[in-house]
């Protein structure tokens, strides 16, 4: 049976760098036999969160549900029908962007927290899932993870969505042009990491 790769991606542009990096990388999952989908955040209908902490409430390993309508159960209904999901934004203003956050916020249900408790707590104990990490910025590709909050803002939605992360890829220089093309090397890297995804 082929393996399930969904994509969540929360970019503007579909053209742009991390678009097209995470295309690579569903193409190298396809390359493996895998199926793979694009959950484009821009085309979701998913409201702000706004705090009400209804979906953390109730104790055990299910997610708790939001009381808002919107596409957020369909979306995550996707992601967890998925063997493997590739977390992908590029960098805006030193994070994530919005949309992404927006994103993230929304799937707060997978903790426990009551009110009176200090913190919460992951309702997840095993990570079924594999995820893949990926975001493009002007700055060079290196300093990503480290001079911006994007790898801990894409790797805490993984760990909220029962994954564990098997790689990265962090794309640097990308704002150049207004059709960015993937150099051989990242492509052929963004390719490896869709073969270790299926």
């Amino acid at each position: 049976m082929s393996k399930r790769v969904v994509a969540v991606v929360g970019s503007y542009r579909r053209g742009g760098m991390t678009y097209v990096a995470v295309e690579a990388v569903l193409e190298g999952a396809r390359e493996k036999g895998a199926e793979t989908h694009i959950l484009y955040l821009p085309e979701k209908h998913i409201k702000f969160c706004t705090n009400c902490r209804h979906c953390v409430q109730v104790a055990g390993e299910a997610r708790g549900k939001c009381v808002q309508q919107d596409d957020l159960q369909s979306v995550l209904a996707e992601i967890e029908a998925a063997d493997a999901v590739v977390l992908a934004a590029p960098v805006n203003f030193g994070n994530t962007t919005a949309i992404f956050r927006r994103f993230l916020e929304r799937i707060g249900g997978s903790t426990y927290w009551p009110w009176g408790q200090a913190a919460p707590t992951v309702r997840a104990k095993v990570f079924p899932r594999k995820a893949v990490l990926l975001s493009s910025s002007a700055m060079p590709g290196f300093l990503i993870p480290i001079m911006t909050g994007t790898r801990h803002a894409l790797g805490t939605a993984a760990k909220l969505l029962g994954a564990h992360v098997v790689g990265s890829l962090w794309i640097g220089l990308a704002s150049g042009e207004p059709h960015p093309v993937l150099t051989p090397r990242a492509r052929e890297r963004a390719r490896r990491l869709g073969w270790r995804l299926a």
